[in-house]
Order: structure tokens, then C-alpha cells, then sequence
């Protein structure tokens, strides 16, 4: 059975989990993926650095498959939305703590080969 990616549900917990040690949650966004609605003279490199913390912006929302958000840009209100998987890191802005996503990471790992036996484990039983 397919599971859906773990990115959105990772993305929220690390936020709470920025928020609840009182320091700003910023996401690095990939703003040459499809459906990124960001204000375009802030885009280095094809990212954006987004400050996401409640300070700085009003109705987020964290869905599972689009990030939704108004934040102001030179002062102007400005409504931002991008696919989950658009973002690329989210991380602490005092320390880098964090994760970053890599854009494999919603593939499963290749399954082992039927016909080669698996290793034993490594670990010996110690009474």
C-alpha cells in the first residue's frame, strides 16, 4: 500500500516545534516549481527564503498539499501559496536548525531483491 509523503506532516511538527522554543521559522522554497505564487523580485537563484513565523504572517495554513499564507513584502500585504513539495528546508532562523528535504524524498526506497538472501543482523544477543 502507498502512503502519501511525510514532507507536510514533517513541515508542521518542525514548525510547532520552532514556535514552541520561541524562535522564527523560516522555509527555503523552490520557486521554480510548478504553482509557486511568490512575490518574484524576492526570488535568488530560483528560491525564497520565507519567514513564516506568526509574527510575520496571517492565515497560514499548513495543508498537506499547498502552504498558504499573507505576508508583507516592502510593507504590502501579499497573499503567497506553493506545493509542500516546493519547499526545500525548514529551519530555525537563530540557529539553522532544522531539515531539509530532499527531492527524492517522496520516492520509497528501492524494495530488496527476491532472490538474494538478506543479511542476518549485525547484533549479538548479550546476557
Amino acid at each position: 500500500m502507498e502512503m502519501s509523503s511525510n514532507q507536510p506532516y514533517l513541515l508542521r511538527a518542525l514548525y510547532d516545534w520552532i514556535v514552541d522554543n520561541s524562535m522564527t521559522p523560516y522555509v527555503l522554497v523552490n520557486a521554480e516549481a510548478e504553482q509557486v505564487d511568490v512575490p518574484s523580485q524576492y526570488i535568488d537563484n530560483g528560491k525564497i527564503v520565507l519567514n513564516i513565523s506568526p509574527a510575520a504572517v496571517s492565515s497560514l495554513e499548513l495543508a498537506n498539499d499547498y502552504v498558504m499564507l499573507n505576508a508583507r513584502f516592502s510593507g504590502k500585504p501579499t497573499d503567497v501559496s506553493f506545493p509542500v513539495s516546493a519547499v526545500l528546508a525548514v529551519y530555525a532562523k537563530e540557529n539553522g536548525q532544522g531539515m531539509v528535504f530532499n527531492e527524492s524524498s517522496n520516492e520509497p526506497p528501492p524494495a530488496p531483491e527476491p532472490d538474494k538472501p538478506s543479511p542476518g543482523s549485525h547484533l549479538k544477543l548479550v546476557k
